[in-house]
């Protein structure tokens, strides 16, 4: 049977027609103005379309759409809002405005998924999000971006609880046609599409588009009849299959993103890689360089490190992307016989000990060597990661490996309660919606009232708790619960107690269950007569992580307990929605993940911008972020070897904090009802929060550090038929041939005796053996500060040397340097010294192997 396809649009009556194209921009899911008017339109219909606009249209009846058109303030809202979305889409931006003259370098983001709101189900958790907050804060600011994607056919899957409290997973077929996203394509209106191949059999992909504001996110599709069966399921499911679906699903992001960008007619100068899922690009842009400019593959890989930037989330080894070599073989063989480079040579890229036979090909490892620009995702977790990969640079300490610290950060503004956004716009002006990631403007927060920042936060955790009874009633009439059951639902939870929120995925090092580590002493506390506790919990396992669904089993059977019934509640089906339900209202915010597990974190920064205090262990954010005035800790930060003993402890440090600083702060009322100290600690938090921790921010921080770095080394590079680059790469592989014959001989000291003083300056020269390098090719350094008991440098700065014009080189390549170091401190006090390659041309010379100690 032969089906004749039409696409049916609504017919929307003229005077409201400007909803449609308001529609298909996910700008609304950051404007209340716009979603207030879809609500109007039909609340129920709303909810029922997971808050989807474009399909509510296609659903609302035409009276309903005529009833709108006939409704003058409807209209003039209609008027008024669509005003500001095309203000906002003309005004000159934070970009704009720094960096004006490279406003026509484009910047392409790639990530795995995209969390942008409810109604496009293209994400499964925190990655997602911050990829989707990227995108929104990108808008904003004005970046010129791009975004690449997959378009997955079911995206993750939808959550329900049996019975007993385990977890299944049910996944629902996408409609894209009512969704807001858009088929690309051709002059000649043909779906635009590309071709890549996969065990040597072409695989057809279409594209399509989302418009996040300003910034395209372009998702890659291999649905089509004219694919293979097995072609056509890559992109089905987010984070389905086995190891060969994941390769097929990056092969698809990195070469086919790269190739689509490419028959858009978008030429980006950078790329930036959200995780090590989209490496692959790396090799598309490698033979482009290679086919289209005729760079060899050595000029090509340093054009393409020094115009990548690569953020990595994960801070344990066994969480990384790794894929046997025979499997990236089968899918990549003929691609790297393109690039004139052996098999073992390409393996190398992907391996921490390029010798070792047995190592599996890494994507985190081939990003770290193939980007000039790495960052974690935290002050803790760049540390964590340079400890985790300094193996890759070997004789590098590892306060220099290349990977910087970029905290993450949060769209406020899809966030922050519409409650109090209205009053953060009364009392902060119109700065907080007119330069957003202005730090200045959250210090107005201590003009806020006490009383109406308690009394809109209160309001918040009654819309919780009425949430909370709307979803817990109808997991109830899903299970087939009793109608006494059901009818109780809606009493549950109470509007005025003190409520925590737990929500995230259910991965066992986050520990879902440590709350429940005593039952008897929880119980207690939650259950106190003039003090009372209640929690909302939510969260997903992943379809095949059993030890996280046993975690949401056992809270489910806790919750079921007499004593936890009226107290501990788990919300179904975890999403964006019942994500800002939380973060906007509850009262705590807790998190007790294994530390140093916790990358970053995000969920917490949410909270705090709405004033909810996070109770945490100090890891990820929470570890640069707290402080007494803003919130509670859980422990001091400390590591244990045992963790038996970790749990135990954190578990032990959790009730404490709880008993002795959170319920009686926050119970502590004055004459009108308001806990001064728990508000005090509020506007702390939001102070915090809005200040360091807003995706504004950490877009200004990669743009200042990384992009704008990146597009003028793009500039510099690929200037001239790429001359200097032709030129940095003869000169490296001219260094790296000789590298091995360099030697720091001899260090002179003068007479000084066994001690010296704070405050002395020592004269030093070195006698250092270069080669065939020249010194112009080297910086020499003396590396000298405080010694531990391993005899191992702290907290040292490199200080420069210069060749010793008054003493005669030794020749055969050997120089005479000189310089000096100040004794700063007291104490034991080392010094040493080093040889690095120096060329004004590159991003940086931390490369593996091309440092020399004495």
């Amino acid at each position: 049977m032969r089906v004749k396809q039409l696409l049916v649009l609504p017919r929307l009556p003229e005077r409201i027609k400007k909803l449609q194209e308001l529609a298909n921009n996910l700008w609304y899911s950051w404007n209340w103005d716009l979603v207030k008017l879809f609500i109007r339109l039909d609340s129920d219909m709303w909810e029922r379309t997971y808050q989807n606009p474009v399909e509510m249209l296609t659903r609302l009846p035409q009276h309903v759409l005529q009833r709108a058109a006939d409704d003058e303030a409807f209209v003039v809202t209609l008027d008024r809002v669509y005003d500001k979305y095309q203000n906002y889409l003309r005004q000159k931006k934070w970009f704009g405005y720094k960096y004006g003259d490279l406003k026509q370098n484009t910047i392409a983001y790639f990530s795995l998924e995209y969390g942008l709101d409810t109604g496009l189900p293209v994400y499964s958790g925190g990655l997602g999000v911050l990829s989707g907050d990227t995108l929104k804060a990108a808008s904003d600011l004005g970046l010129p971006m791009v975004a690449m994607g997959l378009l997955y056919r079911y995206g993750y899957f939808r959550q329900t609880l049996s019975k007993d409290g385990w977890q299944q997973e049910r996944y629902e077929e996408n409609d894209w046609y009512h969704m807001p996203v858009t088929l690309v394509k051709d002059d000649e209106d043909r779906p635009l599409r590309v071709s890549i191949n996969l065990e040597d059999v072409p695989v057809q992909i279409q594209i399509w588009k989302v418009m996040v504001g300003e910034i395209p996110l372009y998702l890659l599709d291999t649905n089509m009849p004219e694919n293979s069966s097995k072609a056509r399921e890559i992109t089905s499911v987010l984070y389905g299959g086995d190891k060969n679906m994941r390769i097929r699903q990056e092969i698809v992001l990195g070469i086919g993103g790269v190739k689509a960008l490419r028959a858009l007619g978008i030429k980006p100068v950078m790329y930036h890689s959200n995780e090590g899922h989209s490496w692959f690009l790396t090799l598309e842009r490698l033979r482009n360089l290679m086919q289209q400019d005729g760079l060899s593959f050595r000029e090509a890989a340093a054009y393409v490190w020094s115009t990548t930037v690569f953020t990595t989330h994960t801070p344990v080894p066994a969480g990384n992307e790794q894929f046997d070599p025979v499997l990236v073989h089968r899918y990549l063989g003929r691609i790297v016989g393109q690039l004139g480079i052996s098999w073992q040579e390409f393996l190398s890229i992907g391996r921490v000990n390029p010798d070792d036979e047995r190592e599996a090909f890494g994507m985190t490892v081939a990003a770290l060597k193939f980007s000039a620009f790495c960052n974690g995702v935290s002050e803790l977790h760049g540390s964590v990661s340079r400890e985790m990969w300094h193996n890759i640079w070997p004789n590098l300490p590892k306060e220099e490996i290349p990977i910087k610290s970029i905290t993450n950060g949060v769209h406020y503004p899809s966030w922050i309660s519409h409650d109090m956004i209205d009053l953060y716009e009364s009392y902060f002006g119109p700065q907080f919606t007119e330069r957003p990631g202005s730090p200045e403007i959250w210090e107005k927060v201590s003009t806020i009232p006490d009383v109406e920042l308690w009394r809109v936060h209160n309001r918040r955790r009654e819309r919780l708790v009425f949430f909370a009874r709307k979803r817990l009633k109808q997991q109830f009439i899903r299970r087939g619960a009793s109608h006494m059951d059901i009818q109780q639902a809606e009493q549950l939870l109470n509007p005025a107690t003190l409520t925590i929120g737990f929500a995230r995925r259910f991965s066992t090092y986050k520990r879902g269950n440590l709350l429940f580590y005593d039952v008897e002493r929880l119980a207690a506390m939650l259950n106190d007569h003039d003090y009372p506790v209640q929690v909302i919990i939510s969260g997903k396992a992943h379809p095949l992580d059993t030890p996280g669904k046993e975690i949401i089993k056992d809270i489910i059977q806790r919750a079921g307990e007499e004593r936890f019934r009226n107290r501990v509640i788990f919300l179904e089906d975890y999403d964006i929605n019942v994500g800002r339900y939380l973060v906007q209202g509850a009262d705590i915010w807790l998190n007790n993940p294994r530390r140093p597990q916790e990358a970053s974190g995000t969920s917490g920064m949410k909270a705090a911008l709405n004033g909810v205090l996070n109770v945490s262990v100090l890891d990820g954010w929470w570890d640069e972020g707290f402080s007494d005035d803003a919130g509670f800790k859980i422990g001091n930060g400390e590591d244990y070897e045992s963790v038996e003993t970790q749990d135990r402890m954190d578990a032990e440090a959790m009730y404490n904090v709880l008993e002795r600083e959170v319920i009686p702060i926050f119970y502590d009322r004055d004459d009108n009802g308001v806990p001064r100290e728990w508000v005090a600690k509020m506007k702390g938090s939001i102070f915090m929060a809005g200040q360091r921790f807003s995706a504004h921010r950490m877009l200004m921080d990669y743009t200042n550090h990384f992009y704008v770095p990146a597009i003028h080394a793009s500039t510099k590079l690929a200037g001239d038929n790429f001359a200097l680059c032709r030129d940095v790469t003869s000169w490296e592989e001219r260094v790296s041939r000789s590298w091995n014959d360099i030697h720091i001989s001899d260090i002179e000291l003068p007479e000084l005796g066994s001690t010296v003083y704070v405050g002395q300056r020592i004269p030093i020269k070195m006698h250092v053996h270069l080669g065939a390098i020249t010194p112009d090719d080297v910086r020499v350094e003396i590396v000298a500060g405080r010694i531990n008991s391993q005899d191992e440098l702290l907290n040292y700065t490199p200080t420069g040397a210069t060749i010793d014009g008054t003493s005669p080189a030794a020749g055969n390549g050997t120089y005479v340097y000189q310089g000096e170091v100040e004794c700063l401190e007291s104490g034991r006090f080392g010094l040493t010294a080093r040889v690095i390659p120096k060329n004004e041309n590159l991003v940086h010379t931390r490369k593996p192997k091309l440092i020399s100690w004495w």
